[in-house]
């Protein structure tokens, strides 16, 4: 599509690259500033021109990142993007301005931005990127072209493993089942301190009537960085989807952490499904609240007491 696009000389003046995280809507942007600013003039990048090399270093000046500062990208970061994109580029054919993770802009940031997409410059083009295109206002939505990035097959990320990462074949098919689909995510899963987080809950959480000690260890477990909590909240909440899937439907073909299997299928045994839902909707109002800034370490002992666990309702008594 994006090469067509080039080919026809019909490259709009803003695109939306969205969907889940780790699945290469920031690559395939800097892939597509990369072939706008190619000195081989086709539809791809030659990866050896002196344009192609300045952007694999990312010294291109025609090329610009903007990432969020901290929480949220903030206005002061829009207002210089406005300032740069009145001019025309300085070496290439388009200035290309890739707007990470778009969904962090604030009120202020996403309005300053909004004049920018409705007075456009033929020289320049904006890439938003996304994984909650939901969070995005209607307005920066209806003046983008929208492209979404499907979840890819477990055997492609499966291969990807084995090729890139020299994983063995059955590892790399099961990280590749828990991952929905990411590469990204499954380089993250690979590493052995996410690894031991998943055991580490399952354990806490397989054992009938845990104690409220044990659930305060459970909240520590998440860690201190309010990145590595998001994606092991993330983890979180997809084992009790997975308990979900295995209690209706008892096929372990579907669910995402196969290498966690045994624990899911005993927990399932254990919680009815509305008990189930209602932990996953606990645990996805932590994670939202933690997105926006709240007391992370508050919220995940909040979030440990109100779950519903083996053998005992959040509120600590125990069922029949």
């Amino acid at each position: 599509m994006l090469q067509r696009a080039m080919r026809t000389d019909r490259v709009p003046h803003a695109y939306l690259f969205h969907g889940m995280q780790g699945i290469g809507k920031k690559t395939a942007a800097r892939g597509l500033a990369q072939a706008l600013n190619c000195r081989e003039d086709n539809a791809d990048f030659c990866g050896r021109c002196p344009s192609c090399s300045k952007t694999g270093r990312g010294t291109h000046p025609d090329i610009v990142f903007i990432e969020p500062d901290g929480i949220f990208i903030k206005i002061e970061q829009i207002r210089d993007l406005q300032n740069q994109i009145q001019f025309r580029p300085f070496e290439g054919r388009k200035r290309v301005f890739i707007v990470a993770d778009a969904d962090r802009m604030n009120d202020a940031s996403a309005n300053a931005l909004l004049k920018t997409l409705e007075e456009p410059s033929p020289s320049n083009i904006l890439i938003l990127t996304t994984s909650r295109v939901h969070k995005l206002p209607q307005t920066i939505l209806s003046r983008c072209q929208k492209i979404r990035f499907r979840p890819l097959r477990p055997e492609v990320v499966a291969s990807f493993l084995r090729d890139r990462v020299s994983m063995d074949e059955e590892s790399a098919r099961a990280l590749a089942s828990s991952t929905g689909g990411s590469i990204g995510r499954a380089l993250e899963m690979s590493k052995e301190s996410l690894l031991d987080f998943k055991r580490e809950i399952t354990g806490l959480l397989s054992a009938t009537g845990t104690a409220s000690l044990d659930m305060i260890f459970l909240a520590d477990s998440f860690g201190k960085d309010r990145d590595d909590a998001l994606r092991r909240i993330d983890i979180f909440r997809e084992w009790y989807r997975d308990m979900l899937v295995y209690r209706e439907l008892h096929d372990i073909d579907r669910i995402m952490h196969r290498d966690i299997a045994e624990a899911t299928k005993q927990c399932s045994k254990t919680m009815t499904g509305a008990e189930i839902l209602h932990n996953i909707k606990t645990i996805r109002d932590t994670q939202s609240a933690i997105e926006q800034n709240a007391n992370r370490q508050l919220l995940l002992e909040s979030m440990t007491f109100r779950l519903k666990t083996a053998g005992r309702g959040y509120d600590g008594t125990v069922r029949n």
